[in-house]
């Protein structure tokens, strides 16, 4: 039987369920790493001598790391294979969080955060590249999906620490910035020894090598004869910008920074918007940024199943139809009671589970072997200059002009993302990873 076939028919096993969780762990530690500056930032404002620029740097410093380490290293994940880089990024992760505990100062954390970033940026091409490439058919949209939602697990988890360690006193700030050193060594710790992708090894004519894998994970030896013949396939980091793949190249970063802009602004600086919508407190703070959050968390569930069931295109349109109509309550509704202020919230979290579930599923399935990683660092990339960019600006923007203005100009880029994906989101469901990265088969 064929590498592929083997590895796309397979059922369900132990080693899927194994790796899922693994991978998972890298969107956890985004989630739970780029959420909890938020609170921390609320707290060491004095300590630190912060202003509005500085604040702004070291709430979007990590979103800048990310631009670049997604960029970096998902093209050298295609270069040298997924299996080192699963763990050696995590290492990374682990000796910044640390880092951060001993910062002196606003220019230190910065530059700490801009590092983890970049390490934690090199995960997403990393780890998603190798779940896909182990993924059954059938499970495929399940697996890559699940990711994202653990991305807001995170988020939730590291709110609920947060407030947990603020009783530490004025270092508290330091104790809940560290404690992602935590879930970080548990991670390392489960993903040490993870085999590397058949299909890269078969890419680049390591058959044997591809074979032991294949009869470890799936107990049978794959028929690589034909495969012999074939040319070694060379990662060229251009083939993302000619024909068909560029216009996929730009709907991944397009729909991907749409939908991530007001997320990553809306975690990163959740208690100064909720207090812009007179949710004051400390009790009323924290309660709201769980509730938020959960929606977050919760609407990811039926995306999992829809992109399965009725498809990846009509989930992500009217995601972000839904997305919209949450952000305009926001902002048209800015002064009323809590209840619809957390209706607008609620609306936008739960249905930005769609889009979420597709950062994903689309760029692993679009791109080819030996381009995917890069595909997604890609991906990761784009959406992070604008998120770097809307993060930096929102605290400025509710300066001067307002939470209103500034949700109203969230539903502005909602409703881009619906544009982009009206144009040009395909359908994958049901296809192999071969069949949906040919530019030929998707429609």
């Amino acid at each position: 039987m064929r590498l592929q076939t083997i590895m796309d028919e397979a059922p369900f096993t132990s080693f899927h369920r194994k790796l899922t969780i693994y991978t998972c762990g890298g969107p956890f530690l985004d989630g739970y790493i780029l959420t909890i500056i938020g609170v921390a930032l609320s707290h060491m404002q004095t300590q630190l001598q912060l202003n509005t620029f500085w604040s702004a740097m070291i709430g979007a410093s990590a979103l800048a790391g990310l631009l670049l380490g997604g960029l970096v290293f998902g093209y050298i994940t295609d270069l040298v294979g997924r299996h080192v880089m699963y763990t050696l990024d995590l290492v990374a992760i682990l000796i910044f969080s640390i880092l951060q505990f001993f910062v002196h100062n606003a220019v230190e954390l910065t530059i700490v955060r801009f590092l983890m970033g970049i390490a934690i940026g090199a995960d997403y091409p990393i780890a998603t590249a190798l779940l896909a490439e182990f993924s059954p058919k059938k499970q495929r949209g399940k697996m890559l999906g699940i990711l994202m939602s653990t991305w807001y697990l995170g988020a939730l988890v590291s709110y609920i620490v947060a407030y947990l360690l603020l009783p530490l006193g004025e270092d508290a700030w330091r104790w809940i910035l560290v404690s992602s050193a935590v879930p970080t060594f548990l991670l390392l710790v489960m993903r040490w020894g993870t085999p590397e992708s058949p299909r890269w090894l078969a890419s680049k004519k390591r058959f044997k090598e591809a074979n032991e894998v294949i009869q470890e994970v799936y107990g049978v030896k794959a028929d690589v004869s034909k495969m012999k013949d074939e040319k070694p396939v060379k990662t060229n980091f251009c083939k993302m910008f000619q024909g068909e793949y560029l216009k996929r190249t730009l709907f991944i970063g397009l729909f991907w920074t749409f939908q991530i802009i007001p997320t990553f602004a809306i975690y990163t600086f959740g208690p100064q918007i909720l207090e812009a919508f007179h949710l004051k407190g400390e009790n009323v703070s924290f309660l709201s940024e769980i509730f938020i959050s959960l929606f977050f968390l919760i609407g990811c569930i039926p995306a999992l199943f829809f992109v399965n069931k009725i498809g990846r295109r009509p989930v992500i349109i009217w995601s972000f139809v839904m997305m919209t109509v949450g952000m305009f309550i926001l902002g048209i509704f800015s002064n009323s009671s809590i209840w619809v202020i957390l209706l607008g919230f609620a609306l936008y979290a739960f249905f930005s589970g769609g889009p979420s579930v597709l950062d994903y599923i689309y760029p692993n399935e679009l791109f080819p072997t030996e381009i995917r990683a890069s595909a997604v660092g890609m991906g990761t990339a784009f959406s992070r200059i604008g998120s770097f960019v809307g993060t930096f600006l929102l605290p400025y923007s509710l300066n001067m002009a307002g939470i209103a203005i500034t949700m109203l100009i969230g539903a502005g880029l909602t409703i881009l993302g619906l544009l982009v994906s009206i144009a040009w989101a395909p359908e994958t469901k049901g296809k192999t990873l071969a069949e949906a990265s040919s530019v030929e088969q998707v429609s």
